[in-house]
């Protein structure tokens, strides 16, 4: 292979994600589903309206599935007798239901409207979107055009997803391999302004913490004894949770970096981000200016939702968001 052709091959595989972006629109459905948006739109805001929750878990569902194999909808199949789907990791067992169920309304509505033309992948994308909207998060323009991933596997989902327990290090490295700054995966973490954590996410830091204290003393004092009785009995009933922001859990604002000057970040990779001289810099910009937070998050929301997306013949327009074709 002669230079220039070896020169050709390595600016076409770097050109490919803007490619691949490129051949995603605004109005990708104007003509073969007109009515796209306002069915996505009208069915966001009655689940949210019959479950305040639904915004959280679909938020959470969305970031989920593009930090595995892109945004493709992979993580919406069920498994079966030959696989075990990415949904099944350990990780995604504690999603939502209604993050799921608010794409499959939807889903079934577009199916009576414009049959075999709406991808999961998209309706996920604008599902996600339209309820931070609708809780009063930013507004963002979310393109389309997405195909259906045809592959989901519980293995696909091992070290792509940053835990709660993971230095703040390991972390900012998942983001940065998935092309994110230290500042985007802050804005994207302000997610947690909104949802709930499971008391097994955060409880080695709330008992036995140490021989010198219960809890951990990053925690506010008064914040630790009240997870703690929340979280009593949280062995015999995993379901038990706590909201992530506690003074305004259904709206989306920036009060979840206020809360961590305050030492009330629920998870540990959340007090992580104030403690870090990389990122606590960051948390105090946003405590500060909601505005910058809001138009920061959602142009990490738009990066997200591009993240190695199939288009094309690369992937398929399921019939059944929870199946493949």
């Amino acid at each position: 292979m002669t230079f220039r052709s070896l020169l050709l091959l390595f600016l076409c595989l770097a050109l490919l994600p803007f490619i691949v972006q490129s051949q995603l629109t605004a109005d990708y459905y104007q003509k073969s589903c007109p009515k796209f948006s306002d069915i996505v739109k009208e069915t966001a805001t009655k689940k949210q309206q019959l479950s305040p929750t639904s915004a959280a878990a679909a938020l959470r569902l969305f970031f989920n599935d593009c930090l595995v194999n892109g945004c493709d909808a992979s993580i919406l199949v069920t498994s079966n007798f030959y696989n075990v789907a990415e949904r099944d990791a350990d990780i995604n067992l504690s999603l939502p239901g209604d993050g799921f169920d608010v794409v499959t309304r939807a889903k079934n509505a577009l199916e009576l409207e414009c049959p075999g033309v709406v991808s999961c992948a998209d309706i996920l994308a604008a599902t996600a979107r339209d309820l931070i909207v609708i809780v009063g998060g930013p507004y963002y323009e979310v393109l389309f055009g997405r195909k259906d991933g045809t592959i989901s596997t519980k293995e696909n989902t091992d070290k792509e997803f940053p835990l709660p327990r993971m230095p703040l290090s390991q972390i900012i490295s998942i983001f940065s391999a998935k092309g994110f700054s230290v500042q985007e995966m802050v804005a994207l973490t302000g997610a947690h302004t909104i949802g709930l954590s499971h008391c097994k996410e955060f409880s080695d830091r709330l008992f036995n913490f140490s021989k010198t204290s219960d809890y951990d003393p990053a925690y506010n004092s008064e914040f630790a004894k009240g997870l703690r009785k929340l979280c009593a009995n949280y062995t015999k009933d995993p379901s038990m949770s706590a909201f992530n922001d506690v003074i305004t859990p259904g709206k989306f604002d920036n009060m979840y970096y206020k809360n961590l000057q305050r030492k009330m970040g629920l998870l540990a990779s959340d007090s992580a981000l104030v403690a870090d001289k990389r990122t606590k810099p960051i948390v105090d910009m946003y405590a500060a200016n909601q505005t910058l937070f809001f138009n920061d998050f959602a142009h990490a929301m738009q990066k997200l939702s591009v993240l190695n997306v199939k288009t094309g013949n690369e992937g398929e327009v399921r019939n059944r968001c929870d199946s493949f074709n």
